[in-house]
C-alpha cells in the first residue's frame, strides 16, 4: 500500500516546518514574540470582522504579567538560580 509521492512530501513538509517551530521557539524566542506581535496586530484592529479577529487572538502571544504587586517588576520570571 504506497501512499502518492505528493501526500509523502506534504507529511515531510509538515515535520519540517513543526520542527522548525519548536527550534524558534526554544533558540529565538524574544525575536518569535516580536513577529508574532506584528502579525497579530493588524488582525486585531477595530472593524475586523469576527473571524480576523479570532485569528488574531491565537497568533498574539499571551501577555506578561506586570501587574504583579508581589514581584519586583524586574519582568525576569525565569529561574532565580543561576546558570552552572
Amino acid at each position: 500500500m504506497d501512499l502518492p509521492l505528493s501526500v509523502q512530501y506534504a507529511i515531510i513538509a509538515v515535520a519540517v516546518v513543526v520542527s522548525l517551530w519548536v527550534v524558534a521557539k526554544k533558540q529565538f524566542p524574544g525575536p518569535l514574540r516580536r513577529l508574532r506581535i506584528a502579525l497579530a496586530l493588524p488582525l486585531l484592529r477595530e472593524g475586523r470582522a469576527g473571524w480576523l479577529r479570532a485569528i488574531g487572538r491565537r497568533i498574539a502571544p499571551p501577555g506578561n504579567a506586570g501587574g504583579n504587586d508581589a514581584c519586583g517588576g524586574c519582568d525576569n520570571c525565569g529561574p532565580s538560580d543561576p546558570r552552572r
